[in-house]
């Protein structure tokens, strides 16, 4: 009896983290959740709205699948702006807060408990367990049990999109520990962005999915867990989503006071200007706005004047997103850092914000803009320690300059601009001659921008003749989505102008972005094809931190690294959300960190009863 009580005792002491386990109803990445166990409804949500109506809503461009787990193909959830209406094709996740599927309003990197009712960790964080509820069900009636959720991470690690292989990575071992216990052991200790990652996974039906091809393409809606089901499709075209009526989430305190619509009908339109003259007409009932000269002069239409459509521009704190123009490096002639630099020096920003954009628009000075994750000034503190051991494979000036974009007056770009970047092109090889600039071999410089929207050619036009000047030869070919998608796949451009989502606690999506190993990978996001080891070690500083000093100061050596590289030439960027509404809507209140668009209800006068 005592050996046996020996070695029972060893076994459990041995056991990751088991000296400080904490079970709780959520999980912070650092610091302490702003939410008690106790809590009934986030504050920003009206708990009692009421519920019934139809929501008519635009997608934008076109759809080719209902997967949306797969590398092949568009699902409504992958187009423009889609997640945020907060409805969508994807199944229900473990935990929400993080990642698309239901963003956090008000506070950054935790997330609470959705399939799973609560979260177990060591102390290390080396190891993590989802309890899940015992009430949560797919749309069949049929439980979710741990089954499912090991099953949902190995056919994502094995089948799915890149992505989940890049989330998923660092997870060893999975253990079904009974029907509603579920345990991910970790590759190492000290991992606390893994849980959240984790939290996000979408739990698949079991018995949907082993008999079908995750990797194909599909226009039959997949069986889901969430508020909304998809009850009509046109394929490309039209997709009606219908709220599950006895949701099983319907009551958790994450979800109270969301999903109040009955119906919503999504409408896909491929050309915006389409878009905004059917939302006049009264066909969808909100735009959301993302161009500059409509918002300042399109909006003068009798239902604005009347009243019956708002207009409201509406500040935030959400790090928006990466928008650049990405340089291939791994084609020869953007291999070399000078070339890169010179192709930055000529984008006039100023004589754009005001010439074409009314001024609406701050320019990027950072792959973080709009949040304290953006480098500025010189490094100093963490943010110099993480980066001086590597002194000598770092560009110049770096260490002890502050980075800065190149400024213009707006009337065109200076003449000792023009000609710094005639000497760094001549550093690299490229001579100015009569029929242009040419290297040793007598070749031009010439390159091509791939766009998928023919409205970015009148905006990158001006970008192309200040190019000209130098003698670079520049075509901007626009092409369907399906060719774009499979190009970008492929790594099959020179130059693309590209966006990449940015979140409130950066982890695994920079890995995916920058990440040497993601270079050579068809379908990653690694755009630039940046495979530089400091940046690869800045990125395992940022994954490994354990508090939230540490991780600003990763992700800002990891972007002064970026912008001293020039991999991409950084465009503008918006504080504000600016949108336009039927005036049949309510809502408390628009939080900082989303949009919030799933908590608006039907006004009582417009109200179809629940």
């Amino acid at each position: 009896m005592c050996r046996f009580l020996l070695v029972l005792l060893c076994l459990t002491t041995s056991l990751p983290g088991y000296a400080a386990v904490t079970h709780s109803h959520g999980y912070a990445q650092f610091g302490t959740l702003k939410y008690p166990t106790s809590f009934t409804h986030f504050d920003w949500v009206n708990p009692t709205a009421p519920k019934g109506g139809t929501l008519r809503i635009m997608g934008s461009g076109t759809f080719d699948t209902l997967n949306p787990y797969s590398l092949k193909g568009t699902s409504p959830s992958a187009t423009a702006n889609f997640y945020q209406y907060g409805v969508s094709e994807l199944n229900a996740p473990l935990m929400v807060g993080t990642g698309v599927y239901d963003p956090s309003g008000d506070e950054p990197a935790s997330s609470y408990g959705l399939i799973a009712e609560s979260v177990e960790y060591g102390e290390d964080r080396s190891w993590v367990v989802f309890n899940l509820r015992k009430t949560a069900r797919f749309h069949d009636g049929k439980p979710i049990t741990a089954a499912d959720v090991a099953f949902s991470y190995q056919l994502l690690l094995r089948e799915g999109h890149p992505q989940y292989r890049t989330n998923l990575q660092e997870v060893a071992r999975v253990d079904i520990l009974n029907s509603q216990r579920i345990r991910f052991v970790f590759k190492r200790a000290g991992n606390p962005l893994l849980i959240l990652r984790l939290g996000e996974l979408p739990v698949l039906p079991q018995h949907y999915w082993k008999k079908r091809d995750l990797k194909a393409t599909t226009f039959e809606p997949p069986l889901g867990s969430g508020p909304y089901r998809i009850t009509q499709v046109d394929p490309g075209r039209r997709l009606v989503f219908e709220r599950v009526k006895g949701w099983w989430g319907e009551d958790l305190p994450v979800n109270r006071g969301k999903y109040n619509f009955d119906r919503i009908e999504v409408e896909y339109y491929r050309d915006n200007h389409v878009a905004f003259e059917a939302f006049k007409a009264g066909e969808f009932d909100i735009f959301l706005e993302n161009q500059a000269k409509n918002w300042a002069s399109g909006y003068n239409f009798p239902a604005v004047s009347r009243g019956e459509v708002i207009r409201a521009e509406i500040a935030h704190q959400i790090p928006t997103q990466t928008q650049a123009l990405f340089m291939n490096s791994r084609r020869a002639l953007f291999a070399d850092r000078r070339v890169r630099e010179a192709m930055g020096l000529m984008l006039d920003f100023e004589w754009a914000n005001r010439t074409l954009f009314n001024n609406a628009y701050r320019r990027s000075e950072s792959y973080f803009p709009n949040s304290e994750f953006a480098a500025t000034g010189k490094p100093e503190g963490a943010e110099w320690l993480l980066l001086s051991p590597w002194r000598q494979q770092l560009p110049s000036g770096l260490l002890d300059q502050p980075w800065k974009m190149p400024r213009t007056d707006g009337r065109g770009i200076p003449r000792n601009t023009v000609r710094r970047a005639l000497g760094l092109l001549a550093e690299a090889g490229w001579k100015s001659t009569s029929q242009g600039l040419r290297n040793s071999r007598n070749q031009p410089l010439r390159f091509e921008v791939l766009l998928v929207n023919p409205r970015l050619e009148r905006i990158l036009q001006p970008y192309r003749e200040n190019l000209a000047r130098l003698g670079v030869q520049v075509s901007l070919r626009t092409v369907d989505r399906a060719q774009y998608k499979q190009r970008l796949d492929q790594f099959d451009f020179d130059m693309v102008l590209m966006t990449l989502p940015q979140t409130l606690s950066p982890g695994l999506e920079q890995w995916q972005y920058f990440h040497s190993s993601q270079a050579s990978i068809r379908g990653s996001r690694n755009y630039a094809g940046v495979a530089d080891p400091v940046v690869d070690a800045m990125l395992d500083k940022l994954l490994a931190a354990t508090t939230r000093e540490e991780q600003i100061a990763a992700t800002r050596a990891l972007d002064r690294v970026l912008l001293w590289q020039h991999y991409s030439i950084p465009n503008w960027y918006l504080d504000k959300h600016r949108l336009a509404y039927r005036n049949r809507f309510a809502f408390v209140t628009t939080p900082p960190y989303t949009l919030g668009l799933r908590a608006w209800w039907m006004k009582p006068t417009e109200n179809t009863a629940r």
